[in-house]
């Protein structure tokens, strides 16, 4: 029973202290699709450590799984992991509180993907009463909807035939090729799927908002998502008309003044991109990335040593 104990520990440090670890770092934002890879990568080891414990602990608690889960190991590699019937009581609570973890964390993702999906059909509802199509219009053709309002807005809406919305408040205040910025930013999105991270990390979030991984995860990838998004837009039109684009569409909500800290991040997107910190060199960049991907690999590595030390 020392594997499962093992992989619990080392499951509960890596939720504690790798937040702490990464909060103290300066490069995220200077990278932050390295930095979104690394946090997927504790949260991978984090979720790996407790899966793992879960199966070596209901292989300990009950015969039949221990069966299935060695049937195809070679002779001595299950009792090398010492899941004896001693540790039984023990073993099955912990792999029954692990796996209704689980089954509460695939609740809370599919939740939050059906709030999502019916979120997008209202607004798609909403759009085609307030936009509708013209007699002999191809709905796949036009990537950009304007519609009246004071406010100015700009957001993607994805679909069969995916577009770039727009109040006339923001056609206004949009110069330029500020516009065309916006519309390579959502786009950025798009093609990373930063809606699936949003997702999970907001479904992990709900679901164990106490652990300090996951509350952290939830922040950093609406913050890092953004900042990943920026970049994409700023490398096709300039940092300026990213910066400018972005005060344009948010001066009027009073985010540049005192404000809470869920409006905080455009200001501080906009000092970034004005002062345009140097990218960490490409070498750095892989070592880091590297590195983040070993990471997942050390609860497999606790989870296999005593099987691969009774092979040899």
């Amino acid at each position: 029973m020392m594997v499962p104990a093992a992989l619990l520990l080392l499951g509960a440090l890596t939720a504690v202290l790798a937040p702490r670890l990464l909060a103290r770092a300066q490069w995220p934002e200077r990278e932050p699709v390295v930095a979104l890879w690394v946090w997927q990568c504790v949260v991978a080891a984090t979720l790996l450590c407790l899966a793992l414990s879960m199966l070596l602990s209901a292989a300990a608690a009950w015969q039949a799984v221990r069966g299935r889960l060695f049937a195809a190991a070679p002779h001595g590699v299950a009792d090398a992991y010492g899941l004896g019937a001693e540790g039984g009581t023990w073993a099955a609570g912990t792999a029954l509180a692990l796996a209704c973890g689980g089954l509460w964390t695939g609740a809370m993702l599919a939740r939050e993907v059906l709030r999502a999906r019916a979120r997008r059909r209202a607004r798609g509802a909403e759009l085609l009463v307030r936009a509708p199509l013209l007699p002999g219009e191809d709905p796949a053709a036009a990537r950009l909807v304007v519609l009246e309002g004071p406010r100015p807005e700009a957001w993607w809406q994805p679909g069969a035939a995916p577009r770039l919305v727009v109040t006339t408040a923001a056609l206004g205040r949009l110069k330029g090729s500020q516009l065309d910025a916006v519309l390579a930013h959502e786009q950025g999105h798009v093609a990373a799927r930063h809606d699936w991270l949003l997702h999970c990390s907001r479904a992990l979030a709900q679901g164990f908002g106490q652990v300090p991984v996951f509350a952290a995860f939830e922040a950093e990838m609406h913050r890092l998502v953004e900042l990943a998004a920026d970049d994409v837009a700023s490398r096709r039109y300039g940092r300026l008309t990213v910066a400018l684009a972005l005060v344009g569409l948010n001066e009027d909500r009073g985010v540049f003044g005192p404000c809470g800290p869920e409006e905080a991040h455009v200001p501080q997107r906009v000092r970034r991109l004005l002062s345009a910190p140097p990218r960490l060199s490409p070498a750095r960049r892989l070592r880091l990335a590297a590195l983040a991907a070993l990471v997942p690999a050390v609860p497999l590595l606790v989870a296999f040593v005593p099987g691969l030390s009774a092979l040899a």
